[in-house]
């Protein structure tokens, strides 16, 4: 099965390279069917060599073109300079400037962030679960691109498939914690199913923070990775279904080699 990538307009306008990766197209079997991109996962490190290997080659590169941290939700943005050839120094999201150079993030229900400063030759990828979106990730991100020399009212950005919020229910203390760091973030909280329980909104609190960080245009893919069993992986289905792990959907951005 060849890999069918989800892309979007704003990023195919821009003419830029990107996908993101469902779980479709890879060797990987049982809970990691197919396409299991997670390095930490207790996957067979042969298949997943493998399906980053396939994600690569679609992108244009090869494995060691591949820059994407070992992911820890913080608000840290690496630059890549060159693929990092196996390195993963800690952080959440990978900017770039050089063409070749295969940003890329693994998400389970966290919101995959891909963004393009077409003009100025700048493209990033950021992991955006609830702590990393709370913490900053893509502010620091929007950051490092514009060090590079992007300008944010010139990017686009595309959030991925993520968990949305009719199957992301959290305590109250979630909304209070948010209200308390963020006020107005109440407004992407709605009733849960019991009194002390919340429906957050992941995709629109991380457009809202896109636009607080001045990017010109954004968007939502609108996949849910929890509702979607056959398109993703999801920690929170793997939980619920009282499974010992689950694979790791891959998103990466990249700009051609040809346009140095």
């Amino acid at each position: 099965m060849s890999l069918e990538p989800i892309r979007h307009p704003l990023l195919d306008r821009a003419g830029i390279r990107h996908g993101f990766f469902t779980r479709q197209g890879g060797v990987s079997s049982g809970l990691y069917d197919s396409l299991n991109a997670g390095l930490g996962s207790t996957d067979d490190a042969a298949a997943v060599a493998e399906n980053r290997r396939r994600i690569a080659a679609h992108m244009g590169g090869l494995p060691d073109d591949l820059a994407a941290c070992y992911q820890i939700h913080s608000a840290v943005a690496r630059v890549a300079e060159a693929g990092w050839k196996g390195e993963r120094p800690e952080g959440d999201a990978t900017v770039t400037a050089a063409p070749g150079v295969i940003c890329g993030v693994l998400t389970a229900d966290c919101a995959p962030v891909l963004l393009a400063d077409p003009d100025a030759g700048i493209v990033g990828a950021a992991h955006a679960g609830w702590k990393g979106a709370l913490g900053g990730i893509v502010h620091s991100t929007v950051a490092a691109m514009q060090a590079l020399g992007a300008e944010p009212s010139r990017m686009v950005a595309v959030v991925g498939p993520c968990i949305a919020q009719a199957s992301y229910e959290v305590g109250a203390d979630f909304e209070e914690r948010f209200a308390h760091h963020d006020p107005g973030s109440e407004r992407f909280f709605r009733p849960g199913s019991a009194a002390d329980k919340r429906l957050f909104d992941l995709p629109a609190f991380v457009l809202w923070r896109l636009e607080q960080a001045g990017v010109g245009e954004a968007a939502w893919t609108g996949h849910d990775t929890r509702a979607d069993a056959v398109q993703f992986f999801s920690n929170r289905r793997a939980y619920l279904n009282g499974e010992p792990d689950f694979g790791r959907l891959m998103s990466a951005i990249s700009l051609d080699r040809g346009a140095a």
